[in-house]
């Protein structure tokens, strides 16, 4: 094991001495694909305080998008060197699932671990002076939602408490990828708690379950050899494959149920649009269970569910807030930071083609 966690610095010690002007080196390290699972809870959490109360606080929405992006870039490359310390992410894997496992840079000895270490910790560093500018500006609420988060972000991977490992790791994306982050950003702007935006957040959290058992079932073999006991471990795959089914199913079914209990407005019934793909992504993981190189498609397909459903509930309380005759220049700000935050993830998700083949080295 200290063979191959010191593997870049022998023959990638000269490449990844060129990773700090390599931007796109760092862009991989970052997958930032992964991200929308933060920014679109924290916009949707904001978005649904707006349409309650009519009133957005622009900076502070925009810190809270940043905060969230920057901390999920920093628990990425957490992940990322901490699974390598632990040989999770082996340099001889045959098959790269863009999806699943480590972005590969450490193992490539493209970025040094030490590099990659200095710059997560320096992530952490300005999320936090973040949260404590938010804390003295809007409430102290912000530092337990923060806290808990960050904690979350840490030690999903980090020793001594390594949950990730302990089959409890798929639970608190659930919990932090909705309620932490997304009820976080409600508190910031309305200084109160939500039944209504517990509610509509919970779908994102159900899918980000989803999406982590699906990514977890092409590694189930390396990380159970290592001792990663995540639950697609502990479960085995056939379980899994139902437990990403329920999951699925949940996320539609509190989407069907909030207008039918006059939680929420039917215009949520938009995010029914990505069904189709969460149906052909179980139909794929189904009948490739034992063949990771055909499962790309199925882990695409579920973010792709993820993301659109988290926009369309996004867009879903802006038309309720138009029709509440709320501010129109608040709507195109919502939609501004949006975008802004989300097309650099959307190129990868959406333009480019990982469904059709995987990269055999």
């Amino acid at each position: 094991m200290q063979t191959k966690t010191r593997l870049p610095e022998n023959k990638g010690h000269h490449k990844s001495s060129q990773t700090w002007i390599s931007l796109p080196v760092w862009w991989r390290a970052f997958r930032y694909h992964f991200v929308p699972s933060s920014l679109l809870p924290a916009i949707l959490g904001g978005t649904v305080a707006w349409t309650q109360t009519g009133i957005i606080y622009r900076w502070f929405f925009f810190l809270v998008v940043l905060g969230v992006t920057l901390n999920h870039i920093a628990l990425n490359m957490t992940d990322d060197y901490f699974d390598y310390r632990a040989s999770v992410d082996q340099k001889n894997k045959k098959v790269i699932n863009p999806y699943a496992g480590g972005s590969g840079t450490l193992t490539s000895g493209e970025i040094k671990p030490s590099d990659m270490r200095f710059v997560f910790a320096s992530l952490y560093l300005l999320t936090i002076i973040i949260g404590l500018y938010l804390c003295v500006a809007r409430t102290w609420w912000v530092l337990a939602f923060g806290l808990f988060g960050m904690a979350s972000s840490y030690f999903y991977t980090a020793p001594p408490v390594r949950y990730g490992y302990r089959g409890v790791g798929e639970i608190s994306q659930l919990v932090n990828f909705s309620f932490t982050i997304g009820l976080g950003a409600y508190v910031v702007q309305a200084l109160s708690l939500s039944w209504e935006a517990f509610w509509v957040l919970s779908p994102l959290g159900l899918m980000m379950f989803a999406m982590i058992v699906i990514n977890e079932i092409p590694d189930r073999k390396d990380d159970a050899a290592v001792g990663k006991n995540n639950l697609v471990v502990l479960l085995g795959e056939k379980k899994a494959v139902w437990l990403y089914a329920a999951a699925m199913i949940a996320a539609y079914l509190v989407i069907l149920s909030a207008p039918v209990f006059g939680v929420a407005s039917i215009w949520i019934y938009l995010a029914f649009f990505t069904l189709p793909w969460s149906l052909r992504a179980f139909v794929i993981l189904k009948r490739n269970l034992n063949n990771p190189s055909r499962l790309v498609p199925a882990n695409l397909l579920t973010i792709r569910a993820h993301n659109l459903t988290g926009i369309l509930l996004i867009v879903a309380y802006l038309i309720r807030g138009i029709q509440n005759n709320h501010d129109l220049l608040i709507a195109l700000f919502v939609v501004f930071i949006l975008s802004g935050f989300y097309i650099p993830a959307a190129i990868f998700v959406f333009l480019k083609n990982h469904d059709t083949k995987l990269l055999i080295l």
